[in-house]
């Protein structure tokens, strides 16, 4: 018998490997992307000390688009570049969090890459 793969389990299982080659800094912070079914969300997290320096989502008031979908991301990319400029922070590690890097994701980085950040 065939068993179905479960989606998110090998989601998680990406993400855990790619967390044990790459960690954030306070030179060059982790920029974390987390994507449901309604909502996108993006960090900008210091693995040293622990603590998130900059977060943006489509919850935020700022952003128009209320739905999980490439014009979303573009705005989030955008706020969170603004956001993480205010702060001095320049370069990056972006970690996709075992998603492909293909539609909504894309978006946001490139969103994020032309609001100044460089990864």
């Amino acid at each position: 018998m065939v068993k179905k793969t479960d989606r998110k389990f090998e989601r998680t299982r990406r993400h855990i490997r790619v967390r044990r080659k790459i960690s954030g800094t306070t030179e060059r912070p982790r920029l974390c992307v987390y994507k449901s079914n309604s909502n996108i969300y993006a960090q900008i997290i210091d693995d040293v000390a622990g603590n998130t320096l900059a977060q943006a989502s489509t919850l935020d008031k700022e952003i128009k688009t209320k739905h999980a979908n490439k014009e979303a991301a573009k705005e989030v990319g955008t706020l969170i570049a603004k956001r993480a400029t205010e702060k001095n922070i320049k370069s990056i590690v972006f970690d996709r969090s075992g998603y492909i890097y293909h539609g909504i994701v894309k978006e946001l980085a490139e969103a994020a890459r032309e609001g100044g950040l460089e990864f």
